[in-house]
């Protein structure tokens, strides 16, 4: 059994500058990246480098549609050795398609030649949130326009050769996209450790994250949320350490649960896994409540001063105080969308579902959905 995977080299830099000369960015190099990152840390530095901004191809999570347009455009500018990803989960997941696909940019045509993917380029990702963790994954996740869902795109040849962390690109983050996006990390903190494939090599990064995580928020509910500003290379490392330990030991029905919700409603990634969060653990709960969840209780009641009975109540409050939950009938949810969701995680979720910490089935995936609902 495979007990940890280290696929890219980790890089940290103290500035943007620092990163540009030493990695000696050059025309030879597509960024991809978002214009309101780039000017203000990059745009200085003149940099002669072929520019792809990502905004300008539509807002949100990435969809095929947008990745097959930005990968045809991405052509006509010539030929490029290396991608360069700076941005949030957007950008870093249609960086991991270009650096495997071909010129006309057809995603079906990606899908449907999973895992045997073919990099063409070298693929250096720089993450700008503190949640996506995927720079150290070979998981790149899409709105398929055409299916009406949400699908990971998962290969070899999807690893970053270099990821890179620059803590200073998180000093201008909103505070809406911090919240979403730190949360993202514990759940993919929280999934790894309880999944299946967990080493005590996973667990240990996996743990180490959930404490960072929840260490930062007990300093922001204590004093006041623009503490936060101190904790930023805190909360990028501990999303990093997330994202080493899902990318051996995956995710699980959390994630699973939160495409349908994200794919039709376009709730951010983040805050479409906290939605459906604690839902999932208390039904872990009820199921199994010993093994590795009897672990995780433990832990978490360590980290938030309360009993093992407790700690998803306890949890919620200290989230709360973060970023407000909301009921799946606030995102718009219908009744009608509980039974469709439950359906089409059953049938096009099962890599994640594989992950989860017990089996569930359609019934237990329609009872999570109706008690958030």
């Amino acid at each position: 059994m495979v007990q940890i995977l280290m696929r890219p080299e980790l890089h940290k830099f103290g500035s943007c500058k620092e990163f540009a000369e030493e990695l000696h960015l050059c025309g030879e190099d597509l960024v991809l990246t978002n214009q309101y990152i780039y000017e203000p840390y990059f745009g200085k530095l003149g940099l002669d480098v072929k520019l792809v901004y990502q905004e300008k191809y539509g807002a949100g999570e990435p969809t095929d549609v947008m990745t097959e347009q930005i990968i045809a455009d991405a052509a006509k500018l010539g030929g490029y050795r290396r991608i360069i990803a700076i941005g949030g989960g957007t950008v870093i997941d249609i960086a991991k398609a270009m650096a495997v696909g071909s010129q006309d940019g057809n995603m079906d045509g990606l899908y449907n030649s999973m895992p045997d993917l073919k990099k063409n380029c070298e693929l250096i990702i720089v993450p700008t949130t503190c949640g996506t963790g995927s720079e150290m994954t070979n998981v790149a996740v899409f709105s398929r326009t055409r299916m009406g869902t949400k699908m990971g795109l998962v290969g070899e040849a999807m690893y970053a050769d270099k990821a890179v962390l620059i803590p200073e690109l998180l000093s201008g983050l909103p505070f809406g996209v911090f919240a979403t996006s730190s949360i993202d990390a514990l759940v993919h903190a929280v999934e790894s450790c309880l999944s299946p494939k967990a080493t005590v090599y996973t667990k240990t990064f996996g743990y180490q994250a959930i404490e960072m995580i929840l260490s930062g928020y007990q300093k922001m509910a204590e004093c006041g949320l623009e503490s936060r500003n101190g904790l930023l290379e805190d909360f990028l490392t501990a999303s990093n350490f997330a994202g080493i330990s899902f990318g051996t030991a995956g995710c699980g029905a959390v994630h699973a649960m939160a495409y349908p919700l994200g794919g039709k409603y376009h709730v951010p990634h983040g805050e479409s896994n906290y939605a459906i969060f604690t839902g999932v653990m208390k039904n872990y709960m009820e199921l199994k409540s010993d093994g590795e969840i009897a672990v995780m209780n433990s832990r978490l009641a360590g980290l938030l001063n309360c009993g093992k009975d407790n700690v998803y109540d306890r949890l919620e409050d200290l989230l709360n105080r973060i970023l407000p939950k909301k009921k799946l009938r606030e995102y718009g949810v219908t009744e009608e969308d509980l039974s469709a969701f439950s359906k089409s995680v059953m049938e096009t979720q099962g890599r994640l579902m594989a992950g989860s910490f017990v089996p569930l089935d359609y019934d237990r995936v329609l009872k999570i959905y109706t008690e958030l609902y």
